[in-house]
């Protein structure tokens, strides 16, 4: 199941029109990209659950997955109980709508199915536990408690929740009888206050970024850019490499540094200069003369001739111009 009914209220203004899912990141939607992974991985049966713009995820998508409406939001839980027809009676898979990642899906099944519980949480260390909600385990990686984003000096963990989980059918025992429910407020102390075993999975080793803010949305789409991150739907990536896409028309002494990954349908004027890490949209027009630096260009934005974009996240459908001088 992916989670896709959150408002993203932290990825505003592009989420004023776009549910977070659909926030592209280098070729596709964030979404597009979890998506790609399951099915790279042999899971073909994936539902989502839709409320902000579900239209917007209903057209792209269209039956490549099962959908289930809220009307109004069940909460983060709540909204795989709403789905609990569709996962049988096997053990089933929960990944946020924005998540960046190259989880290994089969080496976490093989942990839930190792230590036995009802539950299991991939897990991170991360550098800074005031970004994050941490989880406290003991030696043999059963849950004991949580920390919400406590101080470095105040944290009894460096492990990350990372917001996908596997559960076994099981855990809808252990939820109230009424919605909305959540995760945190709600299943996991109802199953610490139970004493029911759950656990976590390791990723250290995997990559991982929930892509909720727009520091994170342009440092995961940097990261598939430079090879940090590979995925098997993007080509043409590397910290070396300039790609562009079909039907893209350059303009005389274009200029790139890599790494540049351009789509499809741009125009680029002449004399422009890409400096990496760039990544331009589909149907974008980057004016003759105009500089491009350390930015991101949505897909439909103009940027007009001459003008210069340093360290900016540009669109969608925008028209960036040039400075006017003072006279």
């Amino acid at each position: 199941m992916v989670l896709a009914a959150g408002l993203g209220t932290r990825l505003r203004p592009i989420t004023y029109e776009l549910p977070k899912p659909m926030v592209p990141v280098v070729d596709r939607p964030v979404m597009a990209h979890i998506v790609d992974l399951l099915k790279s991985q042999g899971i073909t049966e994936i539902i989502a659950n839709l409320h902000y713009f579900p239209d917007t995820i209903r057209e792209y998508f269209g039956d490549e997955i099962v959908y289930r409406y809220e009307p109004e939001l069940l909460g983060t839980a709540g909204g795989v109980r709403n789905c609990r027809d569709f996962f049988g009676d096997e053990p089933f898979l929960v990944i946020s709508g924005d998540a960046l990642t190259d989880l290994d899906v089969g080496a976490f099944r093989a942990t839930h199915d190792r230590l036995g519980g009802i539950a299991t949480l991939s897990v991170k260390a991360v550098p800074d536990t005031r970004e994050y909600g941490v989880v406290i385990t003991d030696d043999d990686d059963r849950i004991l408690g949580f920390q919400e984003k406590p101080a470095p000096e105040d944290a009894k963990s460096d492990l990350g929740n990372c917001g996908m989980y596997l559960f076994s059918p099981e855990i809808f025992d252990h939820f109230p009888e009424s919605d909305p429910v959540d995760w945190a407020n709600d299943v996991f102390p109802a199953l610490l206050a139970g004493d029911v075993p759950f656990h976590v999975h390791r990723i250290d080793d995997q990559y991982w970024n929930d892509v909720g803010s727009l520091g994170e949305l342009k440092s995961g789409t940097f990261d598939i850019l430079t090879g940090a991150l590979e995925l098997p739907s993007v080509e043409g990536t590397g910290p070396d490499t300039v790609h562009t896409g079909a039907g893209t028309s350059l303009g005389e002494d274009v200029e790139f540094t890599a790494p540049v990954w351009v789509g499809q349908n741009v125009t680029i004027g002449a004399g422009a200069r890409l400096v990496g890490p760039v990544v331009i949209g589909d149907g974008a027009t980057i004016g003759a003369g105009a500089s491009v630096r350390d930015a991101i260009v949505y897909p439909g934005t103009t940027v007009a001739d001459d003008a210069i974009v340093i360290g900016a996240s540009l669109g969608a459908k925008g028209i960036i111009a040039a400075m006017t001088p003072r006279g």
